[in-house]
């Protein structure tokens, strides 16, 4: 993969760890040769996009485009996944609701969306807990703990 994380904000944000997280998870869950973007916003983007998107005129903290919801979309070996919006505003208040780092909320914020790109979700119990698994499975392996 190459430069796919891109920060909107005013804020100074080491991507780095969001760069090894997601390249970790992908290895996990055997992705081959994938391409996202993910891009960090303020809370006022997300909100934005929230309400064009998904009529809910409301602050999120993740928010993912799935390209293969569209089509199989396959280039050259490439699997073209979508996008990720993340709200570092958002992410730095759950970390602190939640009581751990930004950095797990961060980390648990990319995984999820990813996890989302790829199909998965949490509209239903049975689809929740598969899905919170998978999270807790790769961020545990990852090596970051609640």
């Amino acid at each position: 993969m190459q430069d796919y994380i891109f920060n909107t904000t005013n804020e100074k944000i080491d991507t780095s760890e969001i760069d090894r997280v997601i390249k970790f998870a992908c290895k996990h869950l055997n992705i081959k040769n994938p391409l996202l973007n993910i891009v960090i916003v303020d809370n006022e983007k997300i909100r934005e996009i929230n309400r064009e998107y998904r009529n809910k005129d409301a602050v999120t903290d993740v928010i993912s485009f799935a390209f293969e919801e569209v089509n199989d979309v396959e280039y050259d070996d490439i699997r073209f996944l979508g996008e990720i919006y993340i709200s570092y505003e958002r992410c730095k208040s759950q970390a602190s609701d939640y009581g751990h780092s930004v950095r797990r909320e961060f980390c648990y914020l990319a995984v999820h969306g990813l996890l989302h790109l790829l199909g998965y979700d949490h509209m239903n119990e049975e689809d929740k807990k598969v899905m919170r698994a998978l999270e807790e499975e790769i961020l545990n392996e990852y090596d970051i703990k609640r």
